[in-house]
């Protein structure tokens, strides 16, 4: 049992559903109430969409585990309900430090602009996210997460997928539209349905341990190559909520995991780091091994693989949770436009074509990053060392150093769901990008404003202040098209006028927005329903927009 933390205990409830004569049918159905599968449920729940999710468990995850929430992720979270509970009582930072041996070689800042609603990265413990979202999924409607609920055989059935439940009640059926699988890294689905993974492991164990003491150290990330008190390894500390402070230690492949986990063990290795007089209580400790490994495909007809259970990267970098709540946030919002008939099934493909190149990507700098911290050869050593050594004097030698390549919002550059530029841009908002933020109006920001599960549009009017008869014309148009329902923002409007439904004005109250999306008069942006780029323009047409909106869910 932890000692700042008691897991709470969720009851099993008996579902009408298992005394129907035949299987219920839900749109969606989500196997696993990690954080990524419980993202799945409520993103599909602020849509609409009728949504059960199932758990083979009773509580939230035992330890610390995830524990770094990136910008972006808690964006995501924001839309879920979730975001500020994570935010006020997480630890907030923006920098890190990378140290050789006994010195400081440099420090980085992971968001050097101002006027951000959320911060580089957060950390706090998985088990109090998890706790928050099932807070919040027990204040939605059209969304049910039952416990102690194993789901034990899967079989597609031509329009529709049926699956088996075992409860403490017995056995019963479901049916769903689709099935989104995070059921984690071990899967049972994927193994069920005889699905692999492939990838590499890597031969190098490290040590969690999760201590709480006080400490004036600072809320920042640290990282050391061959620190004295751990002379070889590597080590990483950085503070959780509560006092919890985790700490990372390399110990080679051949360590023996359950030896390395005993207090006897852990106890001399924090001490030579802390020093023998520092007060501290070990909290939680597991051992891990790097992994490196994703499916070949991510959808498998009406199931969709999600998180760990379709990719898997090593804990350095922070790429785990939060790339996993990138999927589901790429995902949902086309199962409702297809639900709906607003949009063909092949805009389900578009998952697999934008989520495989992400996953590549935290690969790639995941393996990188492995390779960076545990050198496999004296001479990758050398070559480490040397740039630790290099990286002290010269920037250029900084960008070489690879304590973990923190997670970035994947960037879907080579979507077909993009509409290629026309014009130049003195920004970096190009098609496939997620959308920056400013704060606009009195207090509000602009990530907040088009977090509506909609398409929007930007529109910077070509006179400020106020818009001509054929531009104010142009843009209800737009807005009174039935297809797919599309808000629009016009920057900065104060000529008193009452404007359709569907067309709000907001102030750009620092020069941010105008600044991060160039937005000379006459810029048009439009935004996918997850808050991504998918076109821009110098011009108002409406012909280009509603082409643009076609071509982003899978019609053009």
């Amino acid at each position: 049992m932890l000692q700042t933390h008691q897991n709470p205990v969720y009851a099993y409830s008996h579902s009408p559903d298992q005394d129907a004569p035949t299987p219920v049918h839900y749109p969606v159905i989500v196997v696993g109430a990690g954080p990524v599968g419980m993202a799945a449920g409520l993103d599909a729940a602020k849509q609409g969409i009728p949504t059960v999710i199932l758990d083979d468990n009773n509580t939230v995850s035992i330890g610390s585990r995830a524990v770094c929430y990136a910008k972006r992720a808690l964006e995501i979270l924001d839309r879920l309900g979730c975001g500020q509970r994570m935010v006020d009582k997480g630890i907030t930072w923006n920098l890190g430090k990378v140290f050789f041996q006994e010195d400081q070689v440099y420090s980085f800042n992971l968001l050097p602009e101002s006027d951000h609603h959320r911060p580089a990265f957060i950390n706090l413990q998985q088990y109090y996210l998890e706790e928050y979202m099932v807070d919040q999924i027990q204040q939605s409607e059209n969304l049910q997460l039952r416990w102690k609920s194993r789901v034990t055989a899967v079989e597609e059935k031509g329009d529709q997928v049926e699956i088996q439940i075992e409860t403490p009640d017995g056995d019963y059926r479901l049916t769903c539209d689709y099935l989104i699988v995070a059921d984690g890294a071990n899967s049972g689905i994927r193994k069920m349905m005889g699905l692999e993974s492939s990838g590499q492991v890597f031969q190098d164990r490290f040590l969690i341990a999760d201590v709480v003491m006080e400490t004036d150290f600072p809320p920042e990330r640290w990282f050391w190559f061959d620190p004295p008190f751990h002379q070889g390894g590597s080590t990483l500390l950085h503070r959780q909520a509560d006092n919890v402070w985790r700490i990372d230690f390399q110990l080679g492949w051949d360590a023996d995991p359950e030896e390395e986990k005993k207090p006897d063990n852990v106890i001399p290795r924090l001490k030579a780091m802390l020093g023998e007089e520092t007060e501290f209580e070990l909290e939680w400790t597991s051992v891990y091994t790097f992994q490196c490994r994703r499916m070949e495909k991510f959808r498998h007809g009406r199931l969709f693989f999600v998180g760990d259970a379709a990719h898997q990267v090593s804990p350095f970098g922070a790429r785990g949770a939060n790339s996993g709540f990138q999927d589901t946030d790429n995902l949902m919002w086309k199962i409702k436009l297809v639900l709906d008939g607003k949009a063909p099934d092949k805009l389900l493909d578009s998952y697999d074509d934008e989520r495989i190149p992400a996953a590549d990507e935290n690969l790639l700098n995941s393996t990188r990053s492995t390779d960076f911290i545990t050198p496999k050869s004296e001479m990758s050593r050398t070559f480490r060392n040397a740039t630790l050594l290099l990286a002290e004097e010269y920037p250029f030698a900084r960008t070489m150093v690879n304590s973990g390549r923190l997670s970035m919002p994947a960037v879907y550059r080579q979507s077909s769901l993009n509409t290629p530029d026309e014009a130049s841009f003195n920004c970096k908002m190009t098609p496939g990008t997620p959308s920056t933020d400013a704060p606009v109006n009195d207090g509000d920001w602009f990530l907040q404003l088009i977090g509506n599960n909609r398409f929007n549009g930007l529109y910077f009017p070509q006179e400020n202040g106020t818009l001509s008869d054929s531009e104010l014309t142009t843009l209800s148009t737009l807005t009174a098209q039935s297809e797919i329902p599309l808000n629009i923002l016009v920057v900065g409007l104060n000529d008193g006028r009452g404007l359709p439904a569907g067309i709000t004005t907001l102030t750009d109250s620092k020069g941010r927005l105008t600044e991060r999306f160039d937005g000379q008069p006459g810029t048009f942006y439009l935004f996918r329903p997850d808050q991504h780029v998918t076109a821009r323009w110098r011009e108002l047409n409406p012909q280009k927009i509603k082409s643009a909106l076609n071509r982003a869910t899978g019609q053009g």
